[in-house]
């Protein structure tokens, strides 16, 4: 039997979920994705379940099937299976999510997602329509629908000061989770320019900016999403019913969202029932962990991973001296780089090891090869930030992070395929560099020696957007590393043995 509504209520099993399959719809959430339904979804069910919240969740899809898919089939309800490690310990959890209430069109179905509208319980809106989700266009909102995810927002506010007569208290609280900085502050922007554009007026605008609550947030959780096929046969077989939506998410979860009103701070009550929830006055701090810590260490590691012959992070992470290493580089370089008055080491430290957990999850597949797409910007975006950091508070040279910039400058060593792509080569085996920079850098790999070379690339400022030969010792401690890489490979050795 398929999961849906009417195997719960036939199964008798699971009462809490019968009760919250009547609770009233206060969400209304742009986006089917599975990081909205593994990490902000899986929130709102677990309040739920704890009594906290009691609202369901509308979900607008931009896409049409044409007929009954499996939101409408399973009723919204979908499993989630939580798997991972956790301080160490391995953790296995499964739940069945019930938060959803119904799917509607955008395409198909716009008058019922406006009607939405109507509803006086609805309180929050969610969004994850990507990054270039949120972007101005010039539109008539009275489409059916409108084409940007800003013109149906602004249509839905609009359709509600409409019903309730602009009054205060019909206000929304927005959460955008696009992975763009300011995300709420450059939605609420966008939507007001699009309001003046279709000559909302002047009240409208006034209670849109006034009563409406554009909260910025962050999200950090890994959802890779459906399981591989003989997995879902198996699971489905240990749970006796199957299940077309079901996904699978790793156990760390954050959603930081920036809020300081009490009546926002109500209207998002499921934060009570889940620590992984954080309503804070600024989330400058957890952006800068997960920028800094998490994706930073990623991107120092990743070129060292490839050129050890690691191809998935878990299997590099079970290697003793790896996981020393990166372990080193986070706890004893990036970490004491980030400590400011709102931002302790401890935090810093203990956000260090659950990326230590993450890292070794052992049911994540995250390819390294992966990783290095467009190696260069994030050099620079996540990996700058961090040498400026660190030579801001020493004057010794980071060492981990020295081997790092080398293993990257070893990696971007190229040359050009017959379809005129750059190809990297160790270890007997090619790989595709899928970089902007990866021109540039062929460019510079020109120069035979190795110390100029290094001086080079670190002075380049179009990759840099300034001169790293600055930092004290660094460019010599790269240029050793180097060194040592070329000398090993040709002894028949890999890079991990210029790990001390």
């Amino acid at each position: 039997m398929q999961l849906s509504k009417q195997y719960i209520l036939a199964s008798g099993a699971y009462p809490t979920i019968e009760a919250i399959l009547q609770l009233p719809e206060k969400v209304l959430q742009f986006g089917t994705g599975v990081l909205l339904r593994g990490l902000c979804d899986y929130s709102i069910d677990k309040a739920n379940k704890q009594g906290i919240f009691n609202g369901r969740v509308v979900v607008v899809k931009s896409t049409d099937s044409g007929g009954a898919d499996d939101f409408d089939t399973q009723n919204g309800l979908y499993t989630q299976f939580i798997k991972g490690i956790d301080r160490g310990q391995t953790v296995d959890e499964t739940v069945i999510n019930a938060s959803i209430s119904r799917v509607l069109s955008a395409k198909s179905q716009w008058g019922l997602v406006l009607a939405c509208a109507a509803n006086p319980q609805m309180q929050v809106i969610i969004s994850n329509t990507t990054e270039v989700g949120i972007a101005y266009t010039e539109e008539d909102v009275t489409a059916q629908p409108p084409a940007s995810f800003p013109g149906k927002l602004l249509a839905f506010l609009l359709e509600r000061y409409k019903v309730f007569g602009g009054s205060p208290a019909s206000g929304m609280v927005i959460v955008p989770t696009e992975l763009i900085v300011n995300n709420a502050g450059k939605l609420k922007e966008i939507v007001v320019a699009l309001a003046r554009f279709n000559n909302a007026g002047e009240a409208f605008i006034d209670w849109l900016e006034c009563h409406n609550h554009f909260c910025n947030s962050l999200v950090d959780r890994i959802v890779p999403g459906k399981l591989a096929a003989t997995e879902k046969v198996a699971a489905e077989h240990a749970l006796g019913y199957t299940d077309e939506l079901m996904i699978m998410s790793e156990v760390y979860s954050l959603w930081a969202i920036e809020c300081t009103k009490p009546e926002v701070l109500q209207a998002l009550s499921f934060s009570l029932a889940d620590k992984g929830v954080v309503l804070a006055h600024d989330i400058t701090k957890f952006r800068e962990l997960k920028l800094r810590l998490l994706n930073g260490a990623h991107t120092f590691t990743c070129g060292l991973a490839v050129l050890a012959g690691f191809d998935t992070v878990k299997a590099a992470m079970a290697n003793e001296v790896f996981l020393g290493f990166i372990k080193k580089l986070m706890l004893d370089e990036i970490a004491p780089g980030l400590v400011n008055d709102s931002l302790t080491i401890g935090e810093a430290k203990n956000f260090a090891l659950t990326v230590i957990d993450r890292f070794s999850n052992p049911y994540i597949e995250h390819k390294w090869l992966s990783i290095t797409l467009q190696y260069s910007s994030k050099m620079l975006m996540r990996n700058v930030p961090n040498l400026l950091n660190h030579y801001a508070h020493n004057t010794t040279v980071p060492n981990c992070m020295a081997l790092g910039f080398a293993c990257y400058l070893r990696f971007m060593q190229s040359h050009k395929n017959e379809q005129g792509q750059y190809v990297g080569h160790s270890l007997g085996k090619d790989y595709s560099i899928n970089d902007d920079k990866a021109g540039l850098l062929h460019q510079h790999h020109d120069r035979k020696e190795l110390l100029p070379f290094v001086y080079e690339v670190l002075g380049d400022e179009r990759l840099w957007g300034r001169d790293l030969n600055s930092l004290l010792g660094f460019t010599d401690a790269v240029a050793q590393h180097l060194e040592a890489i070329h000398r090993l490979y040709e002894e028949g050795k890999t890079v991990l043995d210029c790990i001390q």
